[in-house]
């Protein structure tokens, strides 16, 4: 059924959970930039939602439920769902990774006129997708999906060449970030670690999710290899760790273990990222594997210089010039301790490379783009019969 032309358009947003991540700050972004008067939402959690992070949406037409899924094959997830689905009777279920897909046979059973289904990255127990039941479960709950939207060309090339999913059912739809909000922010201020001491320092920093997929142990590794071929350099660089999650309490472990403590700082999540990317000097993801990484887009957009592991869209997003440079292995601390030493032996290309991040990310992923697209997807709901 077509939704008339002056109706909004109901879209329910299916999510493992609602808290600070990237792909969470998607959706935030999403819907705080779609017109108000034409869209309303419904934010759907699996387990909940941090009370905290959905006051970033700014807007007044959403709103808020959890199905209470509990631990394991909790088969009456399926059955809240339903009974949502037929209280609410959205145009669109948008569901988002493996964990929500399984549902979107409800949606199909309560004729959800338009089904889409975002993969934002791996999950950490399935780098690069190769788990035999996690492609099991793609092939069969492919069929209830009516479009498929991914993040980054890597997750297109799975989709097609593994999961046989036709290249026209395929949306390809790269994150997008608030240039002005992060270009024009004013630098934080931040108490530095005690051993940092040096008028202008060099501040190597990440913001994510403290899990084992973001991979935060392999910069420490690489930032102890790093004080270790240059200790006169100690004085005059930090790293900061901006964020929290289930790994905390074994990076802060790590530190110790490396004799970190006096050049280490670990924040727990802020809500002054765009204060805090104009303050860094370096920003660097480390990832195991990644979708399209907000925080990336969110540094450049800062012109701050970034580095990052060559995994998942990671390579779509920074400048070809710095591919050699500051695109690394996965999982390699020697080839990240040397993309980071080349800012402290060079800090001129501090200033180069700030311009030419800022500049690509103003020329390529405005989330004024990333909204218009998928508006696009979702009118579709207007001429459908």
């Amino acid at each position: 059924m077509s939704v008339p032309s002056k109706e909004p358009i109901h879209i329910m947003h299916l999510l493992w959970h609602f808290s600070t991540g990237g792909l969470e700050n998607g959706v935030v972004n999403l819907i705080n930039n779609l017109p108000q008067s034409e869209f309303h939402h419904s934010i759907v959690s699996l387990t909940g939602h941090d009370e905290n992070f959905i006051k970033r949406i700014k807007t007044n037409n959403v709103r808020f439920y959890t199905l209470d899924k509990q631990a394991g094959h909790d088969w009456g997830t399926f059955n809240r769902l339903n009974k949502l689905l037929k209280l609410l009777q959205p145009n669109i279920l948008h569901s988002r990774n493996l964990a929500t897909l399984e549902l979107q046979i409800v949606g199909w059973w309560r004729c959800v006129p338009l089904r889409l289904h975002g993969e934002h990255g791996w999950e950490s127990n399935d780098i690069n997708g190769c788990n035999k039941k996690n492609r099991i479960i793609r092939h069969i709950f492919k069929y209830f999906v009516h479009r498929f939207i991914c993040l980054s060309i890597e997750s297109e090339n799975y989709l097609t060449s593994i999961i046989n999913i036709k290249k026209s059912s395929i949306e390809l739809i790269c994150n997008g970030v608030h240039i002005d909000k992060f270009s024009t922010a004013k630098p934080a201020t931040i108490a530095l670690p005690a051993a940092v001491t040096a008028a202008a320092p060099i501040i190597f920093a990440t913001v994510g999710r403290l899990a084992t997929v973001k991979n935060q142990a392999l910069l420490l590794r690489a930032f102890a290899l790093l004080l270790e071929l240059q200790p006169q350099q100690r004085q005059r660089c930090a790293l900061i760790l901006v964020g929290d999650g289930p790994c905390r309490a074994e990076l802060e472990q790590l530190t110790t273990e490396l004799k970190l403590q006096q050049q280490v700082l670990f924040t727990g999540n802020r809500d002054d990222i765009p204060q805090l990317m104009k303050r860094f000097d370096v920003f660097v993801l480390p990832s195991l594997a990644e979708g399209i990484s907000n925080t990336l887009l969110e540094a450049m957009a800062a012109g701050t210089p970034v580095i990052a592991t060559n995994v998942g869209g990671n390579a779509d997003l920074i400048p070809q010039e710095l591919f050699q440079r500051n695109l690394v292995p996965s999982n390699d601390s020697n080839a990240l301790m040397r993309a980071m030493q080349n800012y402290l032996l060079q800090p001129e290309l501090l200033i180069s490379d700030a311009e030419l991040v800022k500049k690509h990310c103003h020329n390529n992923f405005s989330i004024d783009t990333m909204v218009s697209r998928y508006r696009k997807i979702y009118e579709m709901t207007r001429t459908q019969t």
